[in-house]
């Protein structure tokens, strides 16, 4: 995993990220996964941070004395109205995503599969590239993003 300190463009909140790598924070933000926690805008860019290396293998384990212990920082809590409005939003992607079947990667072909008739129409719900979202809207085919990100069923709980 890799810790890349954000920062949205409108109003400069700084926020924490973790990806597994440079390209799953492009491929993210390519696809509207990221986002302030603050204010939800998706202009979000990597802020100047100063790398994290790593000790040799012949330091030792105890942290110099001049630098002071870190000390964890709760984050603001939400404004009662944005708490209950993510929960809301929250429960209803759930209630739909009980009648939808997860396709992953295959989300743009069963799409099509589906508008031309080629296969049987169903709810479904995957992923697809920015491009492959405008090229089916090109073609008149209905899609949106999901209001919240979706961990494909082999990755939950």
């Amino acid at each position: 995993m890799i810790v890349f300190d954000l920062a949205c463009q409108p109003a400069g909140h700084r926020f924490e990220g973790w990806f597994g790598s440079s390209e799953d924070f492009a491929a993210q933000k390519e696809r509207g996964l990221v986002a302030c926690p603050q204010c939800g805008s998706h202009d979000v860019e990597k802020a100047v941070m100063a790398p994290r290396v790593g000790r040799k293998g012949n330091q030792s384990g105890t942290r110099n004395a001049t630098s002071p212990a870190r000390t964890p920082v709760a984050s603001e809590a939400l404004p009662p109205e944005v708490a209950q409005a993510m929960q809301k939003l929250a429960r209803m992607q759930g209630e739909a995503l009980k009648n939808s079947r997860w396709v992953g990667d295959d989300f743009a072909e069963q799409s099509r599969a589906m508008h031309y008739g080629e296969r049987e129409r169903e709810t479904i719900h995957g992923e697809a590239t920015a491009e492959e979202a405008h090229a089916l809207i090109d073609e008149g085919i209905e899609v949106a993003p999901l209001p919240f990100p979706v961990a494909p069923p082999d990755e939950t709980n």
